[in-house]
């Protein structure tokens, strides 16, 4: 089971979306006094009826009721449920853009601005926040980078790898990713950009991927990261924790960082450790 939730415009809808594509029977804007119902109706007698994986979007839409959340989630704990929560985040002014792009006033606006609305939102949702078992920052990442970054994350729940990293390329003059657990600066490699024959591609690229690669000090980085991540995934295990994002940084997110996230991606995936990467700052230059 997977509770959707988080800031309004960050994305709930487009992850329901990508649940219900992968099989997921999704429920969306559902009051949260209902999801026991919902659990027991998944639950019920006859194979019919049964439906193995369910996700319901919970938000601030529910208006009073959202504040039982918490509690219908002890309850669903006692009966032995056990929901991964998944928080969907982005910058306030990600945000507004977003709201603004679609003309649209924010649920908690009411009478005040549309940032109004949103520090309060993230108020409200500040405890929930902490507790989640996903924290997803969508901030940099059109629906289309949403989707697929969602995906390989649920796709597989229940069967196969125990833990499931996101290998993330990023550029440090665009942010640090909010929901990165591990943050890696390659700057301490030359940069292509400086190569003018290597300028206009990008890490995915073979010679710009063997010359960053081919640097001093990179396999070694990739071979320590590698050595670094077996016992938080063992850990993980040990936890009940899935998920986690590991994001590699560089200046624009266009060479260094792109090659060193597509060779952790490789040496990263075991049996238990299925890996994706993310390239979120590429093409922005």
């Amino acid at each position: 089971m997977v509770i959707v939730t988080g800031m309004s415009g960050a994305g709930r809808s487009t992850t329901a979306n990508v649940l219900e594509d992968s099989g997921w029977y999704v429920v969306d804007n559902l009051p949260p006094h209902l999801l026991v119902s919902l659990a027991d109706l998944a639950h019920g007698e006859g194979s019919s009826a049964r439906l193995p994986r369910i996700a319901a979007v919970v938000d601030v839409r529910a208006r009073g009721f959202f504040a039982h959340l918490q509690t219908a989630l002890g309850e669903l704990r006692e009966r032995n449920w056990h929901p991964n929560l998944v928080f969907l985040d982005a910058t306030d002014e990600a945000l507004v853009r977003r709201f603004e792009s679609v003309r649209r006033p924010h649920p908690l606006q009411g009478e005040g601005r549309l940032l109004d609305g949103i520090v309060r939102e993230r108020e409200m949702l500040a405890d929930l926040r902490s507790v989640a078992d996903v924290v997803i920052d969508t901030s940099g990442l059109n629906v289309h980078q949403l989707a697929k970054k969602v995906h390989p994350v649920f796709a597989g729940e229940g069967a196969g790898p125990k833990v499931r990293i996101a290998v993330m390329s990023f550029g440090f003059k665009y942010g640090v990713p909010l929901d990165a657990d591990f943050v890696f600066d390659m700057r301490f490699l030359p940069n292509p950009f400086w190569i003018p024959e290597l300028r206009s591609f990008t890490g995915k690229d073979p010679q710009v991927s063997e010359f960053v690669l081919g640097q001093e000090g990179a396999p070694e980085f990739v071979e320590r990261v590698a050595a670094l991540m077996e016992p938080v995934v063992a850990g993980y295990v040990r936890e009940g924790r899935r998920y986690a994002t590991l994001a590699v940084g560089c200046t624009g997110g266009k060479h260094r960082s792109v090659a060193v996230a597509e060779a952790l991606r490789s040496r990263l995936s075991t049996d238990d450790v299925a890996t994706f990467v993310v390239h979120r700052d590429l093409g922005q230059e």
